[in-house]
Formats: C-alpha cells, structure tokens, sequence
C-alpha cells in the first residue's frame, strides 16, 4: 500500500445525537441517487403491501403452512437462473434501462394479483406464477440497482449511501406491512394489490429522467464465461465469500416469514399478523435512523459476523416465547441486528469491487441474501408442519448461531478485514479519487 493509498484524514467526527444520524451527504450531492431512493421508497412501500397478502391469501385459500412455504421454492430456480444471468446483464447493458423495464414488468404482475382477487374464486396456481415471475424480474434489477449506487455516488459516501438505502428498505418495511394487516383484514386483498399497482406507476416515472448509465468499456458481454469470470473473482476474495456464506446460512436457518401467520394463530393474536411482518424491518429502521456512527466503523467483517450471530439469538427468543409482544420485541431485536450485518455488507461490496465486474458480483450478492430467506421459507413451512411452529422457529435460530459461529472460525479473512489497509478497497479509493466525478447537484 503505497502513500497515495492512503485515505485522507476523515473530518471529526460529529458529537453526541448528530453522530448517530444518518449522514445526508449522497442524498445532497447527487440527484440521481435522490431520484432512486424515493422511488425505491415507493415501489418497497407497495412490495411489502403484497409481502403481507399473498401469504395470506394462500392461507385462506389452501389452509396450509407447506403450501404458503412453497412460495419459496417456486420463487428460488428462477432466483438462481437470472440472478447470475441477470448480474451479466447489468455489465453488459445500460443500467437505468434494466431497472425502468423490470420496474413496469413488476406492475404488471400486481395487476394479475389484482385481478385474480377480484374474481369470484381466486385460482391458487397464478399466486405461485406470479411469485415466480416477479422473482425472476427481481433477479435482473437488482445487480443492475446494486451496481449503480458507485456511480451515482462519490467514494468516500458510499458507508453513508448504504446505510441510507438500508433506511429507504425499512421504511416501506415498516410501513407496508403495518398498513397491509389492517387493509387485508378491513378492505380486503384486492386493495392491497391495487395500491401496490400504482406504487410501481409512481416508481417508473422517477427512475425514467435519471442520467443514462452504459456499460464500462471494460465489461463483458452476457456469457456463461462472464458468468465464471465473476465468480472466479468472488472465490478468490475470501472476505467476500464470507459475507455470502454468513448471510446465506443466517438466512436460510432463521428465517421465519413464511410460519408468521400461524404463530399469531397459535399465539391467539390473529390481530399482531401485521406487527409481527412490520418488527423485522420496525427493528432496521432503528439501526437507519442511528447509522451514523457505521461511517467510523472499519472492521466490517467482524460486524458482520457478530450480527448475524445476535440475529439467530433474538429468533430463536422469539421461538421459545409465549407471549405475543415479548414475541414482538424478540423479532425487532432480530431486525436490527439483521441491518447491522446488511449495512457492513454493503459498504465491503460497494468499497472493494471494480466497476467492471460489479454487476456480475451483484447478481451473486443477490443469491447470497435472497436464496437463504427463499429456502428458508420451505425449511420453516415444512419444519412447522412437522415439528410445530414455535420448533420450527426456535430451533433455526438456534442452528443460524453456530453455524455462523463455525464459519468465522473457517474464513479467517472476513474477520481480519479492515477498509484502511484492505489492498481492492485502496485501489478502488485511488481509481476513484483519480476519475474525480463530478456530483449532479
């Protein structure tokens, strides 16, 4: 690491309530990144309104905790095929362009939702259609989203920019299911699906005016050799790799969505369905709001591990208690240790990865945080269905604790991961100071 790797000096840092704020920076500095965030605000607002009702309407409908579970596995081939395929693209293609087109795809599936709630018996089969498709559209918006951040956002902001995008997800986190419980029970699903609708009308006629954003002269055209490419690079990045594996397994053994609504069953608090759905992201939001101090922190890798650990520990108190608002607390508790991990993710991505590839690493960042809750799904629907539901709940977190446990004592990197002296995040903190971009205020 030479001298001119060397970060500058950082500016003191602010003192007592403005250091746990959120640091503003990206959001005054750029008006793309403006643009994206309130439109992902949106869009996130009317995804979670659908989160709540199509669990619920499968319920109603098949009565099943297997059946509701299986949402995860119609949703998870489509996941593995164009998350990888879709990382490519986002390379290769114009990134606003991917993002407007799967955006509008995502309004039309909440308009066959729509309109199969409003028949007069709603079919079962275009519940996990629709599951499956949306997830495939997910699969390419995401690394072309995840891998625009860099570029709309200066180098040294990009802790700030992370934490803020983690606050645009708990916002709509919160506040969709908190309304959908509420809209499901008193207006019915057809409403749910219907304000979903126009979130994502709302969403496109944001993402449209933001500056165009081609491929880098250097990327790879779609391929399954552009494909290998990536994940050459991601296995050689122990650090990274253990960021995957930690959140995979975190995801896939503690995962508890799909049981929720026959925990407030069993609970007898038919009524907490929509709190028990909002406290995950309610817990996140608290993290957000309080992120400031993230910017100060440079062994992301240990954060990353410690939180994991504490979010298998708070689910599996949320198995094991018999009261609902002890329940309540336990699943909050999980939410924000959950953005802890999700927050020291992002910034080692985001600080260590080269444009060129970007998108190819996103499309795998991608799997490692959405296959794990995916899977996890069907583990707790079937587990629920065979043990119990609090077993179901109680014991992932349980496995979720030593199975993070095992695998920091097996990827030494991702504990001695440190931003100052990490040799990708000096290079890219060169390449970045030299481009020397230019802030669309």
């Amino acid at each position: 690491m030479t001298d001119n790797d060397v970060p500058a000096a950082a500016p003191p840092a602010p003192s007592g309530l403005r250091g746990l704020l959120p640091d503003l920076a990206p959001w005054r500095a750029s008006r793309d990144f403006r643009r994206l965030w309130v439109s992902g605000t949106v869009s996130n607002f009317g995804s979670f309104l659908t989160f709540v009702a199509l669990p619920v309407q499968l319920k109603e409908l098949t009565g099943s905790a297997a059946a509701v579970g299986a949402i995860g596995a119609v949703e998870l081939v489509p996941l593995l095929v164009f998350g990888l395929y879709g990382g490519a693209l986002a390379d290769a293609w114009d990134k606003r362009k991917l993002i407007v087109w799967t955006e509008a795809g995502q309004g039309l599936l909440s308009a066959i939702l729509l309109v199969n709630a409003l028949l007069p018996g709603p079919a079962v089969w275009p519940l996990y259609l629709v599951a499956a498709l949306s997830s495939a559209l997910v699969s390419v918006q995401r690394p072309a989203l995840d891998s625009l951040w860099p570029r709309i956002v200066a180098h040294e902001q990009l802790p700030a920019a992370t934490a803020l995008n983690s606050l645009r997800w708990t916002v709509g986190g919160v506040a969709g299911p908190a309304l959908a419980g509420v809209v499901v029970a008193y207006a019915g699903l057809g409403w749910a699906y219907a304000a979903d609708l126009l979130t994502f009308v709302a969403s496109v006629a944001l993402v449209v005016p933001i500056a165009a954003s081609p491929a880098a002269h250097e990327a790879a055209k779609p391929s399954l050799k552009a494909i290998a490419e990536g994940a050459r690079y991601a296995w050689g990045r122990k650090e990274l790799l253990g960021t995957y594996a930690v959140d995979l397994a975190a995801m896939f053994l503690a995962m508890p969505l799909a049981v929720l609504p026959f925990l407030a069953d069993e609970l007898d608090a038919e009524w907490s369905l929509g709190l028990m759905y909002a406290s995950v992201p309610a817990g996140a939001l608290l993290v957000s709001l309080t992120s400031g101090w993230t910017s100060r922190v440079h062994r992301h890798g240990r954060m990353v591990v410690l939180s994991a650990a504490l979010w298998g520990g708070a689910i599996a108190a949320a198995g094991l208690a018999g009261n609902v608002w002890l329940v309540l607390f336990c699943l909050a508790l999980a939410g924000a240790f959950d953005m802890v991990s999700g927050i020291f993710r992002g910034v080692m991505w985001n600080q260590t990865i080269p444009d060129e590839l970007r998108g190819r690493l996103a499309g795998i960042e991608l799997l490692s945080y959405s296959v794990g809750p995916t899977v996890g799904q069907v583990r707790s629907g079937g587990l629920a269905a065979w043990l119990g539901v609090r077993t179901s709940v109680w014991s992932g977190g349980v496995l979720c604790v030593g199975a993070v446990g095992l695998l920091a004592l097996c990827l030494p990197g991702l504990m001695t991961y440190d931003v100052r002296t990490n040799e990708h995040a000096a290079r890219l903190r060169a390449e970045r100071s030299a481009a020397a971009p230019v802030m669309d205020v």
